[in-house]
C-alpha cells in the first residue's frame, strides 16, 4: 500500500468528494450538482469548527471525511468531535485509506481537546462496524433520526 496524505479539502476536490459519495452511496439519491456543492462548501467553510478532508494516494484523492468540532456547556466545557460522511473510493477500500483518515480524524479531535470522537453508522453496514470496531470505537448507546 502506497502512503496515504490527508489534507482539508479545497473547492478544486468538489468533483471528486461528490464521486466519492456517489459511489459510497451515501448522497441520498439526491447529489448536488458541482455549482449547488460549490454553494454549500463555501457556507460552511464559514463554520469555525467544521472541515472536510481528503485522503489521497499517489496524489489521487482516494477518501473523504467531515469533521464537527463542537464545544459543549456540560462536561466542563469538554469539546465533542463527530464524523460524518465517510467515504473511500471501492478500489481503494481495505488498503489503509479509511484508517488512516479515522486516524487522523483521532489526532485532530486530541489537538482540539475533545474528550470523545463520536460516529454513527447505519445498521445494515455491518463490514463499516466492524471497520470501527477494528480501530477501537466502542458501541455506545443508541443514534436516533428523526426525518423533519
Amino acid at each position: 500500500m502506497s502512503e496515504v496524505a490527508i489534507r482539508e479539502a479545497a473547492e478544486s476536490d468538489l468533483a471528486e468528494i461528490l464521486r466519492l459519495y456517489e459511489e459510497a452511496g451515501i448522497d441520498g439519491g439526491r447529489p448536488f450538482t458541482l455549482e449547488e456543492a460549490r454553494a454549500h462548501f463555501a457556507r460552511f467553510r464559514r463554520y469555525p469548527d467544521y472541515r472536510v478532508f481528503v485522503a489521497l494516494v499517489e496524489g489521487a484523492i482516494t477518501g473523504t471525511y467531515a469533521l464537527l468540532t463542537m464545544d459543549n456547556l456540560a462536561k466542563r466545557g469538554a469539546r465533542t468531535g463527530v464524523v460524518e460522511d465517510v467515504a473511500v473510493s471501492p478500489v481503494h477500500q481495505r488498503q489503509g485509506v479509511g484508517r488512516a483518515m479515522m486516524h487522523h480524524a483521532r489526532a485532530q479531535c486530541q489537538a482540539a481537546g475533545c474528550y470523545k470522537l463520536m460516529l454513527s453508522s447505519g445498521l445494515p453496514r455491518t463490514a463499516a462496524h466492524r471497520f470501527y470496531d477494528s480501530l477501537g470505537f466502542e458501541r455506545h448507546g443508541y443514534s436516533f433520526v428523526i426525518r423533519p
